[in-house]
């Protein structure tokens, strides 16, 4: 069984913002010799998360609202009182956008079939900007033979 690790570079956008890397996974795979198996796609950020569902315009909107009601930036948080913590000088107001991130999901673990992603008909493999702009990292371990 082969073992190889991968990183995604993804460049986001004010606010929360919805990225579909499915293509970008997919490449991966056919960059690498594994026919059968799995690839591990993790998050490397506290203000971002991974989610497979429908990449449909009105669908990421709804989602967008949903995940804004649940956190507004607007309420009060402890995190953001950053006059009571040691915080680098550019430490972003941003408790909303973490506790979003708790309600995903940092990472997805999806079987690979005759080097293909064995995604639904409907599945893409969704990255959420919580807290952008930011040049984000995905980690992705493709493991199989």
């Amino acid at each position: 069984m082969q073992i190889i690790n991968k990183l995604l570079e993804i460049e986001t956008f004010q606010g929360i913002n919805i990225h579909n890397i499915t293509h970008q996974i997919q490449d991966l795979i056919l960059s690498t010799s594994i026919k059968t198996g799995q690839v591990l796609v993790f998050s490397r950020h506290t203000t971002t998360a991974l989610a497979i569902n429908e990449n449909e315009e009105r669908l990421l909107e709804d989602v967008k609202a949903f995940l804004r009601k649940l956190a507004p930036d607007s309420a009060k948080y402890l995190h953001n009182d950053l006059h009571l913590r040691d915080v680098p000088p550019d430490e972003p107001i941003n408790a909303h956008s973490h506790l979003m991130a708790m309600t995903l999901s940092t990472s997805e673990v999806i079987p690979i079939v005759e080097r293909k992603l064995a995604l639904g008909t409907y599945q893409s493999v969704l990255f959420f900007e919580l807290d952008g702009p930011r040049k984000r990292t995905v980690f992705c371990q493709i493991s199989g033979l």
